[in-house]
């Protein structure tokens, strides 16, 4: 240990600050491995803080520290503005799509309704029937849209995606 002025001691052990400030490096990347502004400026004040006074850090090395520090701060605001964009434009596009399915409320509505069973020697067995309804409702869950549809007397929540055709029924259903 070249100069008592950059010695640390913890627990009863006396080591150089650079070493010490290694192992708490390597022991904060094992806990985290991602440095956010505030550990950027908690280790800046913390370099501050043990610089040897009769060895002071260059002038330079602190503008440039303080340059990063900025340009980190402007990353984390700019990725924030981003996240925010994000949802503002999913709280649109949710807006639209309740609107779109709104107007189906009311109107027939034709659907495969797939079911998976498990026969007697336990092999998964699917089946799809085409279901005819009358769309009653629109809901969105987790962001999947489906629309509530009746159908014989029962209610079935029918997701987008299933759906074959709105509208006018069969020509047969419409002579009724």
């Amino acid at each position: 240990m070249s100069n008592s002025l950059n010695t640390i001691t913890v627990d009863g052990i006396t080591q150089s600050m650079e070493s010490y400030n290694n192992s708490q490096t390597n022991t904060n990347r094992s806990v985290n491995s991602e440095l956010d502004k505030d550990a950027f400026l908690q280790l800046m004040v913390t370099q501050l803080r043990y610089q040897d006074p009769l060895d002071p850090q260059d002038n330079s090395e602190y503008v440039a520290e303080l340059a990063q520090f900025s340009a980190l701060e402007q990353m984390t605001n700019v990725s924030e503005g981003i996240e925010n964009v994000s949802k503002l434009v999913s709280n649109i596009d949710t807006s639209v799509l309740v609107g779109q399915l709104s107007s189906m409320i009311d109107k027939d509505v034709e659907w495969i309704s797939t079911t998976k069973e498990t026969d007697a020697e336990g092999n998964v067995v699917t089946s799809s029937t085409n279901m005819e309804g009358k769309v009653t409702g629109v809901s969105i869950t987790d962001g999947s849209p489906t629309i509530i549809a009746v159908s014989g007397g029962q209610t079935y929540q029918v997701a987008i995606g299933d759906v074959i055709r709105v509208g006018q029924g069969n020509s047969a259903d419409s002579s009724v």
